[in-house]
Formats: C-alpha cells, structure tokens, sequence
C-alpha cells in the first residue's frame, strides 16, 4: 500500500469517529554514536568482524559515525480516546575516514521510518492499525547490536490487539528495510501474554514469506518463541528459540527466496541483563545457530560475550568488553576473540543503561588462520585478511574516542 494511500485512508477512518481535540506537540526521540579512532599503528580504525557470524561485538569496535532522529506528530484525539498520528526518522551514517559529502561509499542519508498510526482504538480492546514504513516488534542484543527477531518492514498491520489476556498482532509486509532489492510479500502474527511463572511471560511468532513470482524463487516460514523472566538475580533474562526454512531461515527477516524447504536454520539466544546496586551492571549473552544447506554451504556459528561496568564514582565507570565467536564452515573452524577496556565518563550516573557515556577505549583481537583465509575471500576489505589493516598477523589493535546516547 502507498504511504500516501495509507495516511489518507486512516485520515477519513478518522473522521468517521468524530473529533474531541486539536493536534498535540510534537514529540521526538533519537540516537546518536560518533568518535574517532586508530589502529594501534597509526591508520585508520579497523573493525573486527568474524567471517560468517551474523553480528560483532561493538565496544570499541564500531568504525562509523550514526545517528538518527525520530518525529511523532499527534494530529487528532477522537472522542473514543483513540488517537491518530504520523512518525517518521531520518538516519544518518559515514564510516571512519571518510567525509561527509555523502557520495558513493562515503555516507548515507535514509528515511528508514515513514508510517501512519491510529492508536487505542476501542473497537481493537485498545490495538491499533497502522501503515508505511516502520521498525516494528525489535528485538535485540545490545551489545552486539543484534536484532535476532525483528518484524520491521514496509507494510500494514493491526497491532497488540487484547483477547483474554493476550494480545495479538498480524503485519504484512512487502520489504524489511531500505537494503532489501526485490519486493516480497511477508505475513506476520505475533501473540504475547502467555504468563508461565511470576515474573515469567512467553511470547509466540510465526512469519511466513510468500513464494515471488519466478521459477527459482520459493516460499517459506520460521517460528520464534521467546520467555523474558523479570527479576531474575536482580536483572531480566530472555531466552529465546527460533526455526526457519527455505527465504524463512532470515527468522524474521525475509531471507534468500532462492533457498527450498531443505535450507533449514536452527538459533538460540540467552542473554541477561542484570543491575546489582547502584554501580555495579551488565548485560552477558550466548548465541548458538546452525544452518543446514544440501548444497554444502551449512555452517554453525556460536557466539559468547559479557560486558560488565562499574562505578567508581558516581559518574566514572570502568566497562569491559569481552567477545569470542566461532563459526564451523567447510573452510574449517574460524574463531575470533576480543577485548575492550573502556574508561568512561556517565553524567547521568552509574547504572549500566544510563546515557549518554564518553568512552576511551582500548580494544584488542585474535583470530585464526582459518579465520583470516575466510577474510581474503570476501569481497569488501576486513580487518582479518591479510590485505587488511594488520595484513599478516592474525592480532591487532585499535584505540579511540567515542560518545553514545539517546533520548
């Protein structure tokens, strides 16, 4: 559906209800990254990244500024207290090194949000429907900046609409992201609310990608299940399993629509995230995935990492980043491990989450010849070949300067 189609056809369902106010203030949110760093020699940061692992791990190994904002506007408040309002966000990127003329690989404007939504609408036990381009339903690890289940796309849905205390959610979508080439359609149900124990409560999805409409592309589906357990030693755990086949092995995303039913894709996600006083926090995560191919390309990939921080005072942190993955492939078993050490400065004070945070860091890897002969294959430059910023050695370094926040 046309962003344009979308907001006028909520606009006259909107009308329909009758109207009880005038528009609200705007409302905005964002995020912002930027610094600037070195290899330990003297040339540009390189960031390290194991070939065939899905994410890295990101203290003191993002190699980029970014940043977005995000405008909601409220138009109309309706007598049913249902209300009508348009979002949308403009992101920026420029990686290290490059500047900001914003051409060719230098750096990227997007608009990754564009959407309609008309929300708390009584006929929906408080749901909502909404159209465009949207993040959706992500789930993360942020220490790894890793959206293992993420439903965003350009579409329509209808949203956490309340039965019998759960609330149900179906999308349907014809692209994830600003990236993705060709169009395909993706259906989406999402049912959260299952309580399973106190502080315990499961959620349950299903996504299916149509098959498109040529003889070398096929259809496919995946299933996430996902239990968050609030309370736990002080902080929150999630676990998570997910299954996919054929374009469904993206478990969420739309995936290679090349792929049949015989690609299958298996993960399991944990991590916890947990505050144990004022000063003392962190967030540790373990990650396992395999990928059965018959066309000899399955591999497995499993990944483990911790990044703890404490206060020495009420605005001086230490954080430390630790991060090892490896990944079975028919090339043989790649590893790579890395450490960040972080001092960091906190003026909102010492809990792990608050921002914003300016961080000196030191970061240091290892990988393995395995690791660095997959590197050499690839396309675009990795910090692990042997071309790369280290060229030979399999270790290297990088120091820098970097603030995060949000709001």
């Amino acid at each position: 559906m046309p962003l344009r189609t979308a907001a006028i056809t909520l606009g006259l369902l909107a009308g329909a209800a009758g109207l009880a106010s005038p528009a609200q203030a705007l409302e905005f949110a964002g995020y912002l990254r930027s610094g600037v760093g070195t290899t330990a020699g003297g040339g540009d940061q390189a960031c390290f990244k194991l070939p065939g692992a899905e994410t890295k791990y990101r203290l003191g190994n993002e190699c980029e500024q970014y940043a977005e904002l995000e405008l909601r506007q409220p138009l109309l408040t309706l007598d049913d207290g249902s209300v009508l309002r348009v979002a949308g966000m403009v992101s920026l990127f420029n990686a290290y090194g490059r500047d900001l003329t914003l051409r060719g690989d230098d750096g990227a404007v997007r608009l990754p949000q564009l959407y309609a939504q008309w929300s708390n609408l009584p006929a929906l036990n408080g749901g909502s429907l909404w159209a465009g381009r949207r993040y959706y339903k992500r789930n993360d690890i942020h220490i790894a900046d890793f959206y293992y289940w993420n439903q965003s796309g350009t579409g329509a849905g209808i949203e956490d609409v309340a039965i019998g205390g759960r609330t149900y959610s179906y999308t349907l979508s014809r692209k994830d992201n600003l990236y993705q080439t060709a169009y395909t359609t993706r259906h989406d149900l999402h049912v959260a609310g299952f309580a399973t124990n106190p502080g315990g409560g499961l959620e349950l999805g299903v996504s299916h990608i149509d098959r498109p409409g040529r003889r070398d592309a096929h259809a496919g589906w995946s299933l996430s299940v996902q239990h968050v357990q609030q309370d736990f030693l002080g902080g929150k755990n999630t676990l998570a399993l997910q299954y996919g086949q054929g374009p469904g092995t993206g478990l969420g995303y739309t995936g290679d629509v090349g792929l049949d039913a015989s690609a299958r894709r298996y993960r399991l996600v944990e991590f916890f995230d947990w505050q144990a006083g004022p000063r003392f926090g962190g967030q540790v995560e373990a990650v396992y995935q395999r990928d059965i191919r018959r066309d000899g390309k399955g591999q497995h990939w499993m990944s483990l990492g911790a990044r703890p921080a404490y206060a020495i005072t009420e605005q001086i942190k230490l954080v430390v980043e630790l991060g090892h993955d490896r990944v079975w492939a028919p090339g043989g078993m790649h590893s790579l491990s890395k450490l960040t050490v972080a001092p960091t400065w906190s003026p909102r004070g010492p809990a792990f989450w608050s921002r914003p945070e300016l961080r000196l860091y030191y970061t240091y890897a290892r990988w393995n010849q395995a690791a660095q002969r997959a590197a050499n294959g690839m396309a675009a430059g990795s910090a692990l070949s042997g071309t790369g910023a280290f060229g030979p050695a399999l270790h290297g370094a990088n120091v820098g300067l970097q603030i995060e926040t949000w709001w």
